[in-house]
């Protein structure tokens, strides 16, 4: 009987353990202000998205959201504060696309894997990739473009923001896919490459809609495809680059991320309220405005996307034989 009590008291003990230390990690959780790292200066994309996601995580949470910028070495700086961070749920992480899955493979001082080394929990929003052209290409969509191409092997210049962007591997992916020969010019930033492609110094360029689509619709540039699973709404007009081209469906896109470790039920939390957030018609309006799209999705949803992109670009990067700088 003795030994029945005894058995009985020390499960009760470690259940009760067990739902105090599960209260400590999700019940009590947050009780002082988040940290949210953004590799991106203040005013650029990432930032915009952190702070608009930020101000409605600290209503629904209770706690300030304290965004704090880290830019420099491709996302480096900011991934390596993250992944030294404590798992407690008190230091999470926007990252874009390249940070996440491009810098790794293209910088020698990367040092972290996204899934080894994080707890990816939300993807925010995606930003499909645009491909356009001047007013006074004959090219009047993506097949011209690309029968242009064929025709003119390496000579049709498509240009892109920067080198191992995503729009750069986006250009890259659809002259593998289609087996043509693009002549490939990486600009130093994407108001030069815009500029270039206005005044025909080339014949098309590649990058989020965000930067072309009033350009598009003033008629400064033509729209060829846009590189989107579905229509998507203020771009109905444009062709998607997917009934040209078989699977292109390329966009940038912001994720979240947590030190590896954190808790479960933490990430789930902030994943329900970074969703809710994602719905809320001023968030989509804010969102609209820099060509990013609501992504909701569940934690495991968020993943394997990124895992998937993990593959498509790190498989495109070593296919074109880019070496780690």
């Amino acid at each position: 009987m003795l030994l029945k009590h005894l058995s009985r008291t020390l499960l009760a003990t470690c259940l009760g353990a067990a739902a105090l230390c599960s209260w400590a990690q999700t019940g009590a959780w947050p009780q002082k202000s988040i940290r949210l790292i953004v590799p991106a200066p203040a005013g650029s994309a990432p930032d915009l998205a952190a702070r608009i996601i930020g101000d409605k995580l600290t209503a629904s949470l209770g706690q300030t959201i304290v965004v704090d910028n880290k830019p420099g070495a491709g996302g480096i700086v900011a991934m390596n504060l993250l992944k030294a961070a404590p798992a407690d749920g008190y230091t999470i992480g926007l990252n874009q696309a390249a940070v996440v899955v491009v810098t790794p493979v293209t910088y020698k001082e990367a040092t972290y894997d996204i899934e080894r080394d994080f707890e990816t929990f939300a993807i925010a929003g995606k930003t499909p990739m645009l491909f356009v052209t001047n007013a006074s290409n004959p090219a009047k969509n993506l097949a011209d473009a690309i029968a242009m191409a064929k025709a003119k092997p390496d000579q049709i210049a498509i240009g892109n923001p920067t080198r191992t962007s995503i729009p750069h591997l986006a250009a890259e992916v659809a002259g593998i896919k289609m087996n043509v020969q693009f002549q490939q010019v990486s600009f130093a930033n994407t108001a030069q490459g815009i500029q270039s492609v206005v005044n025909g110094d080339i014949a098309m360029y590649v990058d989020g809609t965000g930067p072309l689509i009033q350009l598009v619709k003033s008629g400064r540039l033509r729209a060829l495809a846009v590189a989107a699973e579905t229509e998507l709404p203020g771009l109905e007009s444009i062709p998607l680059a997917n009934k040209t081209i078989p699977g292109l469906n390329i966009s940038g896109w912001f994720s979240f991320q947590a030190p590896k470790g954190t808790s479960a039920a933490i990430l789930q939390r902030l994943n329900n309220d970074i969703n809710l957030a994602m719905q809320q018609p001023d968030v989509l309006a804010k969102f609209r405005d820099f060509g990013t799209y609501a992504t909701p999705g569940s934690v495991a949803d968020a993943q394997r996307f990124v895992k998937s992109e993990k593959e498509l670009f790190g498989g495109v990067i070593r296919t074109l034989g880019f070496k780690p700088e």
